[in-house]
This record gives structure tokens, sequence and C-alpha cells, in this order.
């Protein structure tokens, strides 16, 4: 079964003052527990840049989001 969208956590882009929802990332909070994230692929620009103890896979990409984005989604973030 495919996880699904609980709900976002924080503020939408929109309310963040995103008025053409161009620029938009987002956290969102799944049915299985997990996170998703709407952000910008900076793979390419940071992968060669990753601390020695830390990797990815193939399937795997980093992604950056706004500071704003994360400090608003906190308040959402379960303590467990």
């Amino acid at each position: 079964m495919v996880a699904e969208i609980v709900r976002r956590l924080g503020a939408s882009p929109r309310a963040r003052g995103s008025a053409t929802n161009c620029s938009c990332p987002d956290i969102f909070e799944l049915s299985d527990g997990r996170f998703a994230v709407i952000g910008t692929d900076m793979t390419t620009d940071l992968d060669g840049a990753l601390p020695a103890d830390a990797s990815r896979a193939d399937y795997e990409r980093i992604v950056v989001i706004t500071r704003e984005t994360l400090l608003r989604a906190k308040q959402d973030i379960p303590e467990r």
C-alpha cells in the first residue's frame, strides 16, 4: 500500500508569502509515519560536499527547503 498524505506541517506556501505558488517548498506527514518534502533538488551541487559519514543511495536526492518552511513546520512536528 502506498502511503497517503495525512497533513501539512507548518503554513502553506501562500501563507508564507508565495503569491503565485511558484516557490512552494512544503513538508507533509504521511500515513505510515514518514515525511515528504517538496524542495529544490540540489543533489548535483551538494553531493560532493556531504560529510564523510553521510551518503545517499542512487534513488535519493538532496532536497533544499527554505529556513522559513522548516521553522514554520516546527510546531507541527510530533515529539515521537
